[in-house]
C-alpha cells in the first residue's frame, strides 16, 4: 500500500484532473446555447440536445475500457494520455463551421468524461479498504467541474467576444479548454506516482464480466442513470432552460445553473458518510422519494391562460330585452352576471407568487332582440389562470433536487463493494457507463419532448416518472425477497399483536436486495445477537 503522503498527493491530483476533465466534458451546454442565441448557427432544440449529449455518450462508453486499461497499466499513464488525446478534438472545435463538424469534435473531446473510471481505479489502489470510501467521496467532488463551466464559461465568452461585438472570437474558448487539459496532463504526470493492481491476472474476460448476469447490476445502473445521468443532463440543460423560460442572458443562466450543479458535486462526500452511517438502502429510499416529489413540484409550467368557466343558461324561452356587462333580461327573468375585475392583473413579476392565481367573469353571448330557448347559453364563463413559476422558488427546488442527486450518487456506489466485493471494477464500470448514458440520452429526450409539446417542464415529468420507476423496482425487490427468504419475519411484521417483545432486527437478511440473485451465494439469513443488532441493521 502506498504511504500516506503519496496517497494524499495522488488523491489531490486525481480530484483536480477530474475537475478539469469534467469542466471540459460539460462545455457544449454553454457553447451551443451561446452560438444559437446569438444567431451564429440555427439549430433546433433536438439538434442542440444531440450536441449537448454526444460528449457524454463518448465519455460514458469509454469508461469501461478506460477502467480496464487502468487496472493493467496504472492510472498515471492512462490519465495523462486521456487528457492529451481529449485536448486534440477540443482544439479542433475552434475550427468547426457546420453541424457535422461540431458532432465529430464533440464526439472526440467527450473522451474526457472517461476520467471518472480512471480516477476511481487509481484512487482505490492507493488507499486501504478502510479509507477507500472517504477517498472516493473526496474524488467525486470533481463533479463540481460542471459548475465551473456553468459559471465561468458564459463570462469567458462575454469577455472574449467583447460583450458580443466580435462574436467570432468564441473560437478562442475551445482552445483555452484544450490548453487546460494539456497543462493538467503535464502537471499530473510529474506530481503523481505509478501504481496498479498487482494481482490482476488469471481471470478470463468471461469470468470478469460474469457479474453482469445479475439483475441487481442493472438496477443499480438505473439508479445511477437517474442520479448521475440526471445531474449531467441538467447541468447543461438548465442553461437554455433559464434563457428561454426566464429570459436570462447566457451568463446569468450559467450562474443560476451552478446553484444546482456546484452543491450537487460537492455533497457527494457527505453522501458517502451518510450511506456508511444509515445504510445505502435507506438513503436510496429517501433519495428516490425526494427526487419524485421535487420533480413533480416542477412539472407545472409557467402559464398565463384563459379557460372556459361556468356559464349561464336561460330558464325559459323568451326575447332578450337587455344585454349589459353585469346583467341580461329575458322576458320577466333577469340574470346577474359576474363582471370582470379590471383591477386584477396577472403581470406581477416583481412579487413572489407561490401558487397559481385566477379570476373568473361572465360575458353575454346574446344581443337585445335575440330569441332564446330554454337551457340555451346566454352568457359564457371565462377563467383566467396565471402561474408565475417564480424563478427563485424554481431555483430553490432544483437546488434541493441537486443535493439529493449528489447524495444518491454516493449511495449507489456504496452498494457495489457490499454486493460485489471482488468485482468492484467491472460492476462499477458498467454502472458508471449506464449513468453516463443517462447524461447523453436525457438531453436528447428533453429536446424531442420540447419540440413535441412546446413545454419546457416536460423534462421534470420525465425525471418524476423515472424516479417512480426506480422506487417501485427497489421496493418490489425488497418486498419479494422478504417474503421469499424470510416468511417468518414477514409474519411477525404482519401480526402486530404477536410476541411484541421479539425484536425483528434479530433477523438480518443477507443479500436482502437480492431479488435479482443471491448476494452471499446462499441467499440465507443470519441471526444477529442483541449487542450487534443496531450496527448490523444499518448495513446493506
Amino acid at each position: 500500500m502506498m504511504d500516506q503522503r503519496k496517497a494524499n498527493r495522488v488523491l489531490t491530483m486525481n480530484t483536480l484532473a477530474f475537475t478539469v476533465c469534467f469542466a471540459a466534458w460539460m462545455m457544449n451546454g454553454v457553447l451551443v446555447t451561446f452560438l444559437v442565441n446569438n444567431g451564429l448557427f440555427h439549430w433546433d432544440k433536438a439538434q442542440m440536445g444531440w450536441l449537448i449529449g454526444i460528449p457524454v455518450l463518448t465519455g460514458s462508453i469509454m469508461r469501461l475500457p478506460a477502467g480496464v486499461l487502468t487496472d493493467k497499466y496504472g492510472g498515471r499513464p492512462i490519465y495523462t494520455v486521456l487528457m492529451l488525446i481529449s485536448a486534440i478534438p477540443m482544439y479542433l472545435m475552434s475550427m468547426a463551421d457546420g453541424y457535422g463538424q461540431f458532432l465529430l469534435g464533440s464526439l472526440g473531446f467527450g473522451l474526457s468524461g472517461a476520467s471518472f473510471a480512471i480516477g476511481i481505479a487509481y484512487t482505490s489502489v492507493c488507499f486501504s479498504k478502510e479509507r477507500q470510501g472517504t477517498a472516493l467521496g473526496i474524488f467525486g467532488v470533481g463533479n463540481a467541474g460542471s459548475a465551473l463551466t456553468s459559471m465561468g464559461a458564459p463570462a469567458l465568452l462575454r469577455y472574449l467576444t467583447n460583450g458580443g461585438a466580435d462574436l467570432e472570437r468564441w473560437r478562442v474558448m475551445p482552445k483555452l479548454y484544450a490548453a487546460a487539459l494539456v497543462i493538467m496532463a503535464v502537471i499530473f504526470y510529474f506530481t503523481t506516482y505509478p501504481r496498479k493492481i498487482e494481482h490482476h491476472r488469471g481471470a478470463g474476460l468471461s469470468q470478469r464480466l460474469a457479474p453482469l448476469k445479475h439483475g441487481r447490476v442493472w438496477r443499480f445502473g438505473l439508479y445511477y442513470f437517474l442520479v448521475f445521468g440526471g445531474f449531467v443532463a441538467l447541468a447543461q440543460w438548465l442553461i437554455p432552460y433559464y434563457v428561454n423560460v426566464y429570459a436570462m442572458t447566457v451568463a446569468t443562466a450559467g450562474l443560476m445553473a451552478a446553484i444546482f450543479s456546484l452543491p450537487s458535486g460537492l455533497i457527494r462526500a457527505l453522501g458517502g458518510w451518510m450511506s456508511d452511517k444509515f445504510g445505502a438502502r435507506a438513503i436510496m429510499y429517501w433519495v428516490l422519494s425526494s427526487c419524485l416529489v421535487g420533480c413533480a413540484l416542477l412539472i407545472v409550467p409557467r402559464m398565463d391562460i384563459q379557460s372556459p368557466g361556468e356559464g349561464i343558461m336561460a330558464f325559459a324561452n323568451g326575447t332578450v330585452t337587455e344585454a349589459a356587462p353585469d346583467r341580461i333580461a329575458i322576458g320577466d327573468n333577469t340574470y346577474e352576471l359576474r363582471g370582470r375585475d379590471t383591477s386584477w392583473s396577472p403581470q406581477r413579476e416583481e412579487g413572489m407568487l407561490v401558487l397559481p392565481t385566477s379570476t373568473f367573469w361572465q360575458e353575454p353571448v346574446v344581443e337585445v332582440g335575440d330569441t332564446v330557448m330554454r337551457k340555451q347559453l346566454i352568457a359564457k364563463g371565462i377563467t383566467h389562470i396565471y402561474f408565475q413559476a417564480n424563478v427563485w422558488i424554481f431555483t430553490a427546488l432544483i437546488f434541493i433536487v441537486g443535493i439529493v442527486m449528489g447524495i444518491g450518487k454516493a449511495a449507489v456506489y456504496k452498494h457495489i463493494p457490499d454486493y460485489f466485493p471482488h468485482d468492484v471494477g467491472v460492476v462499477g464500470g458498467i454502472v458508471g457507463v449506464l449513468g453516463g448514458l443517462g447524461g447523453f440520452v436525457c438531453p436528447i429526450i428533453f429536446g424531442y419532448l420540447l419540440r413535441g409539446t412546446g413545454i419546457w417542464t416536460t423534462c421534470w415529468m420525465f425525471f418524476a416518472l423515472l424516479a417512480a420507476a426506480c422506487l417501485f423496482w427497489m421496493h418490489l425487490v425488497v418486498q419479494r425477497m422478504m417474503r421469499e427468504k424470510a416468511p417468518t419475519l414477514m409474519r411477525q411484521m404482519d401480526d402486530r399483536s404477536a410476541h411484541a417483545d421479539v425484536s425483528l432486527r434479530e433477523y438480518q437478511p443477507v443479500g436482502l436486495e437480492d431479488g435479482d440473485g443471491s448476494a452471499d451465494g446462499n441467499g440465507g439469513f443470519v441471526h444477529r445477537t442483541p449487542d450487534t443488532e443496531l450496527t448490523e441493521s444499518r448495513k446493506d
